[in-house]
């Protein structure tokens, strides 16, 4: 029997990239199981016009709307269009940002995305992004002891999905392969800079994706690729070659990409911290 999901439109209004309504629309929408949203997008909204064409498709496809604008005018625009249309109108940013100015003694200065000034900060993720995609899946392995984490690990762990989610957090991550019968690159074991981390998964849901993933691709499922019996093994074999390098662990199974950067970031800090004490290198606390 099909489960019955409740479809329904909601409106995401940003007069900058939209990000933070998107990280805030998932975040709610996580909440409330067995619907379907169909999702509006309008970032870089800046002018009433812009505005106008966003109460038209609000007029068409009727749902909540959440939106981040620092001009008051078109704030106040999009508001009264959602009243008269009678759809709840919602300001993400403006009760905080009235609290802290409170707390502060302060009236914001009413830049738009100054979340994304070009500071250094910017150029670090840029930097650590551009590292992240010239090392994924093992490319240019001499390189690997310039990374800050260097992640090890069987097929289908989440390895270049959440080395791009560590990257966008200014941490230069590289990762490599652990594949049955292919040497590891050479010194891999030997690398002193980063932090080298195992990721494993559940033979069981490991046999699940890859099957997806072949099915995906249209090709033969009928492997040693997604055989029960050797993926056991092969999962085997990594957890004791990590163990071998006394290298931490991190079992995927049942964490998102998020969750297991957090992992991920807590023993990255924790080990920063540890260099410190020892004078090898200043501590800082990257993606918290």
């Amino acid at each position: 029997m099909t489960e019955s999901r409740t479809p329904f439109h909601l409106h995401l209004v940003s007069d900058s990239t939209g990000e933070t309504i998107r990280s805030v629309a998932r975040a709610c929408l996580a909440q409330f199981e067995d619907t379907e949203v169909i999702e509006h997008f309008w970032p870089m909204a800046r002018t009433p016009k812009a505005m106008d064409l966003v109460l038209e498709e609000i007029s068409e496809n009727p749902g909540p709307v959440i939106f981040t604008l620092v001009d008051d005018s078109l704030g106040e625009q999009l508001v009264r269009g959602c009243r008269l249309r009678q759809v709840p109108c919602i300001s993400v940013l403006d009760p905080v940002i009235a609290a802290v100015g409170n707390f502060l003694g302060q009236q914001p200065t009413h830049v738009i995305g100054g979340q994304h000034e070009l500071d250094a900060e910017y150029f670090q993720r840029i930097e650590a992004m551009d590292w992240t995609l010239s090392h994924d899946d093992g490319q240019r392995a001499h390189e690997l002891d310039g990374s800050d984490i260097v992640l090890v690990g069987v097929s289908r762990t989440s390895k270049t999905p959440t080395c791009l989610y560590l990257a966008n957090r200014g941490i230069k991550a590289a990762n490599v392969p652990f594949v049955p019968d292919i040497p590891l690159p050479e010194g891999l074991d030997k690398l002193e800079n980063p932090l080298v981390i195992g990721l494993t998964n559940d033979p069981k849901r490991l046999v699940e994706l890859r099957k997806a993933r072949l099915s995906s691709l249209q090709q033969d499922e009928e492997t040693d690729y997604v055989d029960p019996e050797q993926v056991k093994a092969e999962i085997t074999t990594a957890r004791r070659y990590f163990a071998r390098n006394h290298w931490p662990v991190i079992d995927v199974t049942r964490r998102s990409i998020e969750e297991t950067a957090a992992a991920i970031l807590t023993l990255y800090n924790r080990r920063l911290e540890e260099r410190a004490d020892a004078g090898l290198s200043k501590p800082s606390d990257i993606g918290g």
